[in-house]
Order: structure tokens, then sequence, then C-alpha cells
């Protein structure tokens, strides 16, 4: 252990390459005993790449060029591989952003924890075990004793990340490297999961290195901020200097981004143009040998709401409220179990109640539903996996025009408005030849609006698509959305967890807790005036962000 007055990890003029490109460039902090350290910056800025460099875990194909790291005052680039692995996981451990995909799923998670303790402590057996449910406990887990032989599938999103805690804990670390460890939770899950670190670092005296581009989460978690924009560190201050006198203007546009704009929408007398019913999917329990139902799972349970022409309904709640559920109910990828779902088709040239026609969406075959397709169509949150790997970008574009008809079959035309819709989402039309691989997250999201659009819908159905974004991403992907209504007159279902981007995109918000609406109504009465418990701890547990105070000035 150090001193109080020697930095537990010292990073110095860090220099990362790949071939002549420089990725981590002249990179220089430290952080002291019991402090959380936040690094911010956006996607691609080097923050997970300089976390993996202090664990030697970089790919084989980069190369630190200069610099050293420093762990105790003792260099880790100058240990043989055998000492560093001892380094890992006993004085150094990580958290990585997506727990699923870190933890084994054919492996029980008590095991996969006692297998840290195992490697590093040789403990087995009966005391292996108890020290793995001392940990769950000590993270929160429910029923931790038999929780210990679940496997990841059978836990939430919030209790595999504290899993991830307790293995990262287990050998008593004196550094956490917690890597974007909150991003996809829900604000609930999220605020106990800061809670947990922060009681963490204060019992065990821990130090954290913070990896995030949530600046809500900076401002509740952090002793001193680091800014990194392109392998550089352009900022580093203490907290409070850090929010109330940022000094680079890439900082000061991070700052204002990170708060969508607060200007509540007027909520305008329009025709509606879906409606649902008392809507419900239940999902039916099947056990035993010749898989009876035993119960059912009320994903959705009778849920009225109506969407109105040109304007956009949020829905919101934590994971597995039944908020996708509705979307994929609407689009028929799921078969609701009773309730309706009322479609106003108009005539394309006269938008008057007079000619409407009411359609039953619930009702339709397949084959019935497919000119309804053009009509709503939907962004995914996760834009890479909803994009061919395979094809093309004007591929893509061009598959949903040619499958459903519209516009002209004529090639040449197409390229036309492919290189059109490009453009209307701030992409160049020579994108059209590249695979989504070459393209950034936000591109990627882009490109989800751009094919969307290809079709000419009149209700989009956009499902969390902006939850994994950079705070600047995210403000250019919600501008994008809301210059695109303007022009078209859509309307948009606003799947998402993160209410402070409600004001930015919604006119009316519609609670969700375990398959019911709990509240709804325009955004500025719910947010301000919260009647429900649950929209109140909604409300409550969301990062505070005092850059309120200078988007005011």
């Amino acid at each position: 252990m150090t001193d109080a007055d020697t930095p537990i990890l010292e990073i110095q003029n860090l220099t990362i390459k790949v071939n002549e490109a420089v990725l981590i460039d002249d990179v220089s902090f430290d952080i002291q005993p019991s402090e959380i350290f936040a690094l911010v910056g956006e996607s691609g800025s080097g923050k997970s790449l300089t976390s993996l460099a202090i664990m030697r875990l970089l790919p084989e194909a980069l190369q630190v060029t200069s610099g050293d790291v420093r762990l105790n005052q003792s260099s880790l680039f100058s240990l043989p591989e055998y000492q560093m692995q001892a380094i890992r996981g006993k004085q150094v451990a990580m958290i990585f952003q997506e727990p699923m995909t870190s933890l084994n799923p054919v492996m029980k998670v008590g095991e996969q924890v006692a297998e840290v303790l195992r490697i590093h402590l040789a403990l087995r057996g009966k005391k292996a075990r108890q020290k793995v449910v001392s940990l769950f406990e000590e993270v929160g887990i429910p029923e931790a004793d038999s929780r210990y032989d679940w496997y990841p599938h059978q836990l939430s999103g919030g209790q595999k990340q504290r899993v991830m805690i307790a293995m990262a804990l287990a050998c008593e670390p004196e550094l956490l490297i917690a890597d974007e460890p909150t991003t996809a939770l829900d604000v609930t899950i999220q605020a106990q999961v800061l809670n947990l670190l922060k009681k963490i670092r204060d019992d065990r005296g821990l130090s954290i290195l913070f990896i995030t581009h949530d600046m809500g989460v900076v401002n509740e978690m952090a002793d001193r901020v680091a800014v990194m924009k392109k392998g550089k560190i352009v900022e580093l201050a203490d907290k409070s200097v850090f929010f109330t006198q940022p000094k680079h203007p890439y900082t000061q546009q991070l700052l204002k981004d990170a708060i969508p704009k607060q200007d509540f929408k007027a909520i305008k007398e329009t025709q509606t143009l879906l409606q649902l019913d008392d809507l419900k999917v239940h999902f039916p329990i099947k056990k035993g040998l010749f898989q009876r139902t035993v119960g059912y799972v009320k994903a959705v349970d009778g849920v009225s709401l109506t969407i109105k022409r040109g304007q956009t309904l949020a829905l919101v709640g934590e994971s597995g409220s039944g908020k996708s559920t509705i979307g994929q109910a609407i689009l028929k990828l799921v078969d609701s179990t009773s309730g309706s779902v009322i479609f106003t088709d108009f005539n394309t040239s006269d938008t008057s109640e007079s000619t409407a026609r009411l359609v039953a969406l619930t009702g339709l075959s397949e084959r019935q539903m497919k000119p309804f397709r053009k009509k709503v169509q939907v962004i995914f949150q996760d834009p890479f996996s909803a994009l061919n790997p395979r094809m093309t970008i004007s591929e893509i574009i061009r598959e949903g025009m040619n499958s459903l008809q519209v516009g002209s079959s004529d090639r040449a035309d197409q390229d036309q408005r492919i290189e059109t819709l490009l453009e209307q989402v701030g992409l160049l039309p020579e994108h059209k030849t590249r695979f989504p691989h070459e393209f950034s997250g936000g591109q990627r999201q882009r490109i989800g609006i751009a094919r969307a659009l290809a079709v000419e819908p009149e209700l989009i159905i956009c499902d969390e698509p902006t939850s994994a974004l950079d705070v600047t991403v995210r403000a250019q992907v919600l501008a994008l959305l809301e210059d695109l209504q303007q022009t078209y007159q859509l309307s948009y279902l606003f799947i998402t967890h993160d209410l402070s981007i409600i004001p930015a995109i919604a006119h009316e918000v519609a609670v969700m807790k375990a398959g019911k609406i709990v509240e709804q109504g325009p955004v500025e009465s719910v947010m301000k005036a919260p009647q429900h418990e649950y929209t109140q701890a909604l409300l409550a547990s969301a990062p505070s962000l005092i850059t309120q105070v200078i988007l005011n000035k």
C-alpha cells in the first residue's frame, strides 16, 4: 500500500501507435489513494485503450512506443508476463461495459467469481463459496447463497453488473478500473451501482479509474476529471473547477451537450395516428416434461395510449417494464393476447378526418399487414447489429424500398434517392458504397434513420436509439429527429430510460412499470410535478448535473 501523498497509479507520457497512426498521444495523469478519477470523452478518444494499456491487454497490432505505467512506483511495463498475471485481478481489477459478454454463459456466476479466488488466493471448496456469498451480499445481490448457482441469463442487467463488481473486488485490489459500467443501465439501477461503488471506495479505501461519457455520472462520482480528445488529455481539473470553469472549447461543448435543451414542447390539437386500447401481451410459462403452461409473464398488461400525427410520445421505464414489447406488438413482431392497435390510414393527398380509415393492425394477416410496414418503421437501439454487415449502405437502404415497393424501381432514381437520404441525415453521398463496420456508432444510427425514412413512414418507433451514444452524438441525433419531424410531419414513439432527453424530443410522456402505464400526460407536467411514486423514484435516481448553471448563463 502507498502512503497518502504517493499516487497509487502514474501514467507517464504514454504513446500508443498502430503502424504510424498515433492512437494515444503523450498521455500523463496520476490517481491518488481512495480517489475516484474520471476519464471522459467521446468514443474513439482513447479512454478504453488507456485502461487496456494499464492492464497490459492491448491487441498485438498496437505498440507502446514511449512512456510508462507505474503502480505503487513500480513500472508495469518492465514486468514479465507471469508477474503481470499476478497483478491483474489481485492489485488492479477491471469492470467492463457489457457484463453479459464478460460472463461465461455456461458457467454458474458463483463459480466464475470463485475461479478468481482459486487463482489468486488459493481458496477452494467451502471457503471459496463462503467468500463469494459474502461478496454477493456486499454488492447487494439478493438471496446471495442461492444466486451462487444461477447462470448469467437468469440475472437482470443490474445483477450481472453486480456480479462483475464482486469478481473485481474478490481479491481486494488497490485500484479498480470501471470502463463505462453504467452506460446501458436504467437510471434506478445506475444509481444503485454508483452508490455501491462509492460505498466500497469509502469502506475499502479503493482507488477507482472511472471511464465514462456521461457528465451526470461524472458529477455524481468524481474527485478529479480528465478529458480526452483524439488520444490527448485536453483538460484535467478538480470536479468543482471542471464544471464551473471549463477552459478547453471541447470540454465546454461536452458540458453543453450533456443536458439536452429543456424547453417543453407545446401540444397541438392534431389527428390521432395510432391508438392502443387495453393492449395485453402475455407470454406463457411452460414447465415439465410435457411443457404445460403453468402461468404467464404479463409483459404488457392492459395498456392504452394515443400517438398524435406529427408529435412524439415518450415511453419511459426500467428494463423489463414492457416498453419494447409494446413497440414489437405495434409492428406485429409479437402476437398480442388481447386489445387492439388502431392505425389511422389517411388519404395521402387529404389528411382530413373524413377521408381517414381506421385499421385494426392486430387483426391483419402478414399479407394484409405489408402495406402498413412502410407506414410504421423502427429505429433499433444497437445500430450495428441491426445492419447487415455484408451489405453496403446503398443495398441496406434499397432493400426496404424494393421489398415494400416505395418510389421508383429504376436503379438510377433509387441511387439519387439514397444519396439525398444520406445527405438529409448528415452523411455524404459517397458513403453509400461503404459497409457498416466502416462507420462510428453515431453514423450507424444515422444510417438506421435513413433506412427508416426511405419507405416514407408516418410513424417511427425509436427503441432506445441514443442510449449507447456519446453526449455530442446524442445531441446530433436528437436534433436530426426533430428536424425530420418538422419537415415530414412524422410521429415518433420514443422508447427510452434516459429522462434527461425527454423535454428535447417529446410532447407527451407515458411512464411504464411492470407492464402497466402508471402515469401519462404532457412532458412538462409529468417532469415538474410527477404524481406517481414510481415516476418520482425515476426522477430522483437520475444523476444531478450542475452544468445547468452554465447553460442558463
